[in-house]
């Protein structure tokens, strides 16, 4: 069984699976469908595994989302280090929209992050040659794909390395700020 952790933000779910362990190691299941519609999100199947590496501590990947129809879901967990991860909401008639979670994920802890479609999604890794896993609500669609600046100062994410430090792709870098985005 897993424990379900909610948020004040509308959605968001931390999952904490039940792990066994013994000398041998451990066991766990790492997503049941008919658990994850009946206690977190019902109706949203994933379609697409996504698995990604960052070998240097500092890399922040996003903030990424993709626009309606083809609007994402996600559901990530680390499969080697540690991350700080970050989900801000950008549904334009939510009442805490433009608001953030981050909360930190790593192998040790097993936990998942769910993020609703309507949300902008990014991580900063915190330990080296970290490792994540997420699955996503529909395919990738490069026409709705789009992203948030990860350093605007209205959204005030404390990411843990400085913006001189971080190490983005050159399209992470160019994203608009909350202001600017087009929904």
């Amino acid at each position: 069984m897993t424990d379900i952790q909610r948020f004040a933000i509308d959605g968001l779910a931390l999952l904490r699976p039940k792990v066994h362990g013994d000398d041998r190691g451990y066991f766990f299941e790492a997503f049941r469908q008919d658990v994850f519609e009946r206690e977190v999100a019902p109706g949203v199947v994933f379609v697409q595994d996504n698995q990604s590496l960052s070998r240097q501590v500092g890399t922040v990947r996003g903030l990424h989302f993709q626009l309606a129809p083809r609007a994402q879901a996600k559901l990530v967990r680390v499969l080697r280090g540690a991350i700080l991860d970050v989900a801000v909401d950008i549904r334009p008639d939510s009442p805490s929209f433009g608001q953030h979670i981050a909360v930190r994920l790593s192998a040790e802890d097993k936990n998942q992050l769910y993020v609703p479609a309507g949300f902008a999604h990014g991580f900063c890794t915190l330990e080296p040659d970290s490792e994540i896993h997420y699955k996503t609500s529909d395919f990738y669609s490069p026409e709705h794909d789009r992203g948030l600046a990860w350093d605007d100062p209205a959204l005030g994410i404390e990411w843990g390395v400085s913006p001189a430090d971080a190490i983005l792709s050159e399209r992470d870098r160019r994203h608009p700020r909350l202001t600017d985005l087009s929904l």
